[in-house]
């Protein structure tokens, strides 16, 4: 499967099976989690692996009673550590450049999860102290995402997109063209 497909494929899963995850293939997502680009390669990206039931049923309390992040057999939640970002980009560092350093590595893991036939979900909902509470993370770190990971045990139809010509413009904000 080319990566053109991948990104069609990928789908939010919020109903999965309880097959486990080959270490080997946990492995594999968060590697491609770590090649994706940072402001001047900090990498600010920590991934807490939640594999203990009963942590993941506090997760999905945290998340506004997302019951399915309880379900996958994993969950990966993804952090910032603000101030590796912050010490040298300032406020923009840790306003902005280590969420979008973040949401890259995220997305990578989707992919990459499709690819190997996994489910996945971007779960962004949550209250983050207590998110921070549940899992021990310290001050400058931030949650960013909780991504439960499993084997899908359903298969959603794609979403309708929005068309290029309604969202693409050329050389200033509604200037439209054609690709």
């Amino acid at each position: 499967m080319n990566v053109f497909e991948v990104i069609r494929k990928r789908r939010s899963i919020r109903k999965f099976r309880s097959d486990p995850i080959p270490k080997e293939d946990l492995r594999k997502i968060l590697e491609a989690a770590i090649w994706a680009p940072s402001a001047g390669n900090l990498q600010p990206w920590e991934f807490i692996i939640v594999d203990s039931l009963e942590k993941r049923k506090e997760l999905a309390r945290a998340a506004l009673n997302q019951d399915f992040i309880a379900e996958a057999p994993i969950a990966i939640v993804v952090c910032a550590n603000v101030m590796r970002t912050a010490s040298v980009y300032g406020e923009r560092g840790a306003n902005l450049y280590c969420i979008q350093d973040t949401a890259a590595a995220i997305q990578n893991m989707l992919l990459a999860a499709c690819a190997l036939g996994y489910g996945t979900c971007w779960v962004g909902a949550f209250r983050d102290e207590e998110v921070k509470k549940v899992l021990n993370i310290p001050p400058e770190v931030r949650p960013v995402a909780i991504i439960p990971i499993g084997k899908p045990a359903e298969s959603p139809s794609p979403r309708k997109r929005r068309p290029l010509d309604d969202i693409v413009f050329f050389n200033s904000y509604g200037n439209v063209g054609k690709l």
